[in-house]
């Protein structure tokens, strides 16, 4: 099972690397730089304020649906249609209820009506996308999951190249570009579920069924609205609380883009790992060498990214961006010191959702919700966009530690004090490392590729990736 798991996720990880970066820093990043932070900064205030009231459009189906099919796949013929069904029906209420709130606090237009869309068809996205990896089939999900980024990078580059739309691109054509290329992977990813297994595409507005559903998907819809809250409210809180509102969230999607790009690998972990860990739990199989070797992967790369972000945080902005903020540098660090305890999140916090413990993870979520509102409703309006970066590392570690702790007391998972002082040790290794690397009299990219060829050699010399153990799975 553990070679299994390895070779999908390498798999995975080098679709992804080849396409993921291209469409943040190569479109997305491009973007804003052209129609510039204001307008940028407005955009993503609007999407996230969406994507906090997305639970209503998802309802936990997404999570609820890939832990089942994962237990019993035969169930996915009956129940796909009304899944489906009941897609159609919560975009109604999430339409209805996002334009009521909006006009309350006083966000309307086109745009949120585009951006409207893009939630629906990116939920519709992800929800076919969990039958096809609670079926296992896990490299093909994983063509499915850039897809849609495939087409945003034809689309947009040709609108950013081409010389009649280049310079006068609006953030509006972006939200129709979106639209578009949603509904273009969507259909594309039906055919493919379709291949795999027999479905039937039509809708089954089976009211027992329904409420049997919605019922069973509560806890799952919770936890993702509490979780959409502490994790997306922060952009948001920056336009509200800050005089210079929509700049400061420019600069702060800026930043936070990086920490996207990041948090996108982090998600493969967790969309693999929902449906193993389901079956794994179920079959009463032990989880603790995929939580391990899972852990052994992304931690290290986690840590070096984070280092990175301190010490190299103002040039990266400066680089990536036509007119960073003085205090972009600060911004990205404390974002990219969060990235670490992101990855621990995505390994506990998914085995704990196998396992059907909800309540738990309800009561985690809602500790979550009270530091991050408390602490963004004092540091916002003193410290702005760095105030609401540091707040976003204080709570992500705090519920990272809890996360891990309940997985370890929930599962029975052994504790390997040696372990993590490993973990420990690494991190204070590259740490230093990348200081003494920042004294050299040399270019700071060159510092920077110095300090990732050292700390990739420090991750087989510390036996988190061996050469021996990438060669069994080659040869397997």
């Amino acid at each position: 099972m553990r070679r299994f798991f390895v070779k999908n996720l390498f798999f995975i990880l080098a679709v992804n690397v080849l396409v993921k970066p291209a469409w943040f820093f190569f479109i997305d990043r491009i973007v804003q730089n052209r129609v510039g932070n204001a307008a940028y900064g407005s955009y993503q205030a609007i999407f996230n304020f969406t994507l906090i009231l997305q639970i209503i459009l998802d309802f936990g189906i997404s999570n609820y649906n890939s832990r089942t099919i994962a237990q019993d796949p035969d169930k996915l013929k009956s129940l796909f249609p009304v899944m489906l069904s009941a897609r159609f029906v919560l975009m109604a209420i999430y339409t209805l209820t996002v334009f009521v709130i909006g006009w309350i606090i006083g966000i309307k237009g086109w745009l949120l009506m585009g951006i409207v869309l893009i939630q629906f068809f990116n939920m519709l996205l992800l929800y076919v996308r969990s039958n096809v990896a609670a079926l296992h089939h896990f490299k093909v999900d994983g063509i499915l999951s850039v897809s849609y980024n495939l087409l945003m990078i034809l689309v947009c580059g040709f609108l950013l190249v081409y010389p009649a739309t280049a310079h006068r691109f609006r953030i509006e054509w972006f939200v129709l570009a979106q639209v578009g290329c949603y509904s273009i992977a969507i259909i594309a990813a039906f055919i493919v579920l379709k291949r795999i297994y027999p479905i039937s595409l039509r809708l089954s507005f089976n009211g027992k069924m329904l409420s049997k559903v919605v019922k069973e998907s509560l806890p799952y819809a919770t936890l993702i609205f509490l979780m959409s809250i502490y994790m997306r409210v922060d952009m948001l809180l920056v336009e509200k609380l800050c005089p210079n509102g929509k700049e400061q969230t420019g600069i702060y999607a800026a930043a936070y883009r990086l920490l996207d790009v990041c948090n996108t690998f982090g998600l493969m972990f967790a969309a693999m790992l929902l449906p193993l860990f389901g079956r794994m739990l179920i079959q009463k199989k032990n989880v603790q060498p995929i939580v391990r070797v899972s852990a052994d992967i992304i931690m290290p790369i986690s840590y070096m990214i984070a280092v990175a972000g301190v010490f190299f945080g103002s040039p990266i902005m400066h680089l990536l961006y036509t007119a960073p903020s003085a205090q972009s540098g600060l911004i990205f660090a404390w974002l990219m010191v969060s990235f670490p305890a992101f990855s621990i999140l995505y390994v506990y916090s998914t085995l704990l959702t196998a396992n059907g413990d909800l309540i738990l993870l309800n009561k985690l979520a809602v500790f979550g919700v009270i530091i991050n509102l408390g602490l963004n409703f004092y540091f916002i309006p003193h410290y702005q966009a760095v105030g609401a970066a540091f707040v976003t590392f204080v709570t992500q570690t705090a519920l990272a530690i809890g996360f891990a702790i309940f997985s370890v007391k929930k599962i029975n998972l052994p504790v390997n004090s040696g372990w993590l002082l490993t973990h420990l040790a690494f991190l204070a290794l590259i740490a230093s490392l990348c200081y003494m690397v920042t004294m050299l009299h040399v270019a700071w990219l060159s510092q920077l590729a110095i300090f990732c060829v050292i700390s990739l050699l420090c991750m087989f010399l510390f036996r988190f990736i061996s050469i021996r153990s990438i060669k069994l799975l080659l040869n397997k």
